[in-house]
C-alpha cells in the first residue's frame, strides 16, 4: 500500500492526531516541537503539512517542500502563508474556516454584553477592590438597539441571529452576498455603508485584506453616533487602532470590545490604558469544542488531500472565486468525491468522463468537470494530477471530458450527475447537497437511493430475492465489520442495490466471501 506523508508542524487537538495515526495509508510525522530550522528538512518528503500560526509558510518553507501537494492551515487566518508562492509551486493551500465559528460568535456576544453592562469593571470593583457600589454601574439594554453587522458570513450571520433574539434591530452590510440571505431572516440589508455608521453598536466580521484594512478610521468614526459601541473579534487592523484610541478617549465611542490587535501579543498596546474598553487576548477559537473541531477537520482535510480525494476549503483554486456564488464551492468538492468514488466502483481503463448539472449549478458545470476529472483520475494518475493539469493529462491518456447543462430538475434544486465510462462499462452517480452542506448520493446506475457521500462503503448489487440482507449482515458481522448505515434500492429488472456504510476497513477476503453469495451480481468497495 502506498503511504502518504503528513507532517504536523504545530500542535493540534489529540483527536486529530489520532485520526492520522490510525489511517494505515498515512505516514504521520509529529514535528510540532521541532525547531523551525530542522523542520525544513522534515518537510522535504512530505505530501501534506498541517500548520498553525507558529509556522510561517514563507519562501524558505516552500523551497524545501519539494514534494508537497497541499498545506492545511488549522484555523481561519492564512496571514502567515505565502499563498502566491505556494500557487507558483503547485501547492494547494487550505484552511479550516468553520471549525471555530461558534466560539467566535459567542465571544462576540460576550464582548457586546460586557460593553453594554461594563461587567468586567463591576466584577473587578467588587472582587478585587472589594467595593459594593451598585449606583456606579448603570449600563444599557441591548433590546431596541440598532446593530450594524459588517460582513455576513458564517460568523457575522450567526451573531446577527443571536442579536435578533435579544430583540435588537439588525442591519447588515456585505456587498458579496445576496440580499435575501439577510432579508429572509427579517433583517435589513444595505449597500450604503453610512447606514452602518448610524447604528448604536457596530460589529465587524470580515477577512483582513486591502479592502478591509482600516475600514473604520477617523472619518468613519466622526460620522457615527455619539456613544457608539464598537466590537472587533475578527482580525486586528480592521479598526484603525489610533482612530479607535482617539474615539474612546474623547467619548465619541462609549465603549469597545476588542479581541484582536495589529501587533500581538498586545501587552503594551495604548488601548489597554483606557477605562472604557473590554479586551481579551485573541480568544476567538479558545474553546475546547473549537480546538477539537479544528484538529479533526484539519486532519480530515490533510488525509483527503494526501490521497487526492478532495481539497476542501482550498484558497488558491484555479477559479476566480469572486465570480462564483458561495453555493458553488461545496458542489466542486462533492464533484471531486463523486469522481473518486466512481473510479473505485469501475476499476478499468478510463475512457470518458461526462458531467451534467441541473438547476443553478448548471451554469458552473465547466468548472465542476475539472474537479470531477481530478477525483476520477487520481486513482490512475496518483500524485501527478491536480486542478491545473487535469485536462492535459486527460488528453494525454485519451480520456474525453464532457460537460453539459441540463434543464432544471423537478425534484432537486441542484443536481449533478457523473458518468464514468471505462473499458468495463459505465458507472453513473447523481448527487445533491442538502441544507448545511450535507452531501447526498441520490442515484447510482439507475437505482434511486439516498446515502451520505462519506466513509467506507460496500456496494452490493444482487438479484432481488429473499434472504440477501441477512446473509450480508452475517458475513460482515462474522468478520467484525460494523454497519453504520444500510441503504437499499430496487429497479424494475428484479435487481437490488445495497450501499452499506461501515465503521472499519473491509478485507479482500470478506469481499470475496460476499461475492460468492448466490444472489450477488457485483460487489465493490470504496473508501472516501
Amino acid at each position: 500500500m502506498q503511504k502518504h506523508t503528513i507532517v504536523v508542524c504545530d500542535h493540534i487537538h489529540e483527536a486529530g492526531l489520532e485520526m492520522l495515526r490510525n489511517d494505515e495509508s498515512i505516514n504521520f510525522v509529529m514535528a510540532a516541537d521541532v525547531d523551525k530550522v530542522s523542520l525544513l528538512d522534515i518537510i522535504a518528503t512530505a505530501d501534506v503539512a498541517i500548520t498553525r500560526s507558529s509556522t510561517d509558510v514563507d519562501d524558505k518553507f516552500i523551497a524545501h517542500a519539494t514534494n508537497m501537494k497541499a498545506i492545511v492551515r488549522a484555523g481561519v487566518g492564512v496571514d502567515n502563508v505565502d499563498i502566491d508562492g505556494c500557487s507558483k509551486e503547485g501547492i494547494i493551500v487550505m484552511n479550516v474556516p468553520t471549525a471555530n465559528t461558534i466560539a467566535a460568535v459567542e465571544l462576540t456576544m460576550a464582548h457586546m454584553l460586557s460593553c453594554m453592562r461594563m461587567f468586567p469593571y463591576s466584577h473587578d470593583h467588587l472582587k478585587n477592590q472589594r467595593i459594593w457600589k451598585r449606583e456606579k454601574w448603570y449600563g444599557h439594554e441591548m433590546k431596541g438597539k440598532k446593530l450594524g453587522v459588517i460582513g455576513f458570513g458564517n460568523i457575522g450571520s450567526r451573531v446577527a441571529i443571536r442579536s435578533k433574539a435579544f430583540e435588537m434591530d439588525v442591519i447588515a452590510y456585505d456587498p458579496y452576498i445576496n440580499a435575501s440571505k439577510v432579508t429572509d431572516l427579517d433583517m435589513v440589508y444595505t449597500k450604503n455603508f453610512e447606514d452602518i455608521l448610524a447604528c448604536d453598536i457596530i460589529t465587524i466580521h470580515t477577512p483582513k485584506n486591502q479592502e478591509t484594512l482600516n475600514m473604520i478610521n477617523e472619518a468613519e468614526i466622526a460620522k457615527m453616533k455619539d456613544g457608539v459601541v464598537l466590537i472587533n473579534c475578527a482580525r486586528g487592523g480592521l479598526y484603525n487602532e489610533e482612530a479607535l484610541y482617539n474615539g474612546l478617549k474623547s467619548g465619541k465611542i462609549r465603549f469597545a470590545g476588542i479581541d484582536v490587535f495589529n501587533k500581538e501579543p498586545a501587552t503594551d498596546n495604548p488601548l489597554l490604558d483606557l477605562d472604557n474598553i473590554c479586551v481579551s487576548p485573541h480568544l476567538g477559537a479558545n474553546t475546547f469544542e473549537s480546538q477539537y473541531n479544528i484538529g479533526v477537520q484539519a486532519a480530515q482535510q490533510a488525509i483527503e488531500a494526501a490521497k487526492s480525494i478532495a481539497f476542501p476549503h482550498a484558497m488558491n483554486l484555479p477559479i476566480d472565486e469572486s465570480k462564483i456564488p458561495l453555493f458553488v464551492k461545496p458542489f466542486l468538492e462533492m464533484g471531486q468525491k463523486i469522481g473518486f468514488l466512481a473510479s473505485q466502483m469501475n476499476k478499468s481503463q478510463l475512457l470518458s468522463i461526462k458531467v451534467s448539472g441541473q438547476g443553478e449549478i448548471a451554469e458552473y458545470v465547466g468548472s465542476l468537470s475539472t474537479f470531477v476529472a481530478v477525483g476520477a483520475m487520481s486513482q490512475s494518475s496518483g500524485d501527478t494530477i491536480n486542478y491545473v493539469n487535469a485536462e492535459f493529462i486527460a488528453q494525454e491518456k485519451g480520456i474525453k471530458i464532457e460537460s453539459k447543462a441540463l434543464s432544471d430538475s423537478s425534484v432537486y434544486k441542484n443536481l449533478i450527475t457523473v458518468k464514468l465510462t471505462t473499458a468495463k462499462g459505465t458507472t453513473s452517480i447523481s448527487a445533491t447537497i442538502f441544507d448545511d452542506n450535507v452531501f447526498r448520493i441520490v442515484e447510482i446506475d439507475g437505482f434511486d437511493i439516498e446515502v451520505a457521500l462519506k466513509g467506507d462503503m460496500v456496494l452490493f448489487k444482487n438479484s432481488d430475492v429473499p434472504g440477501v440482507i441477512g446473509s450480508i449482515g452475517t458475513i460482515l458481522g462474522k468478520n467484525n465489520v460494523n454497519i453504520a448505515d444500510f441503504s437499499l434500492a430496487r429497479n424494475n429488472q428484479s435487481q437490488a442495490l445495497a450501499v452499506i456504510l461501515v465503521d472499519n476497513v473491509v478485507s479482500e477476503a470478506t469481499l470475496n466471501e460476499l461475492s460468492k453469495l448466490e444472489a450477488c451480481l457485483s460487489v465493490n468497495y470504496a473508501r472516501l
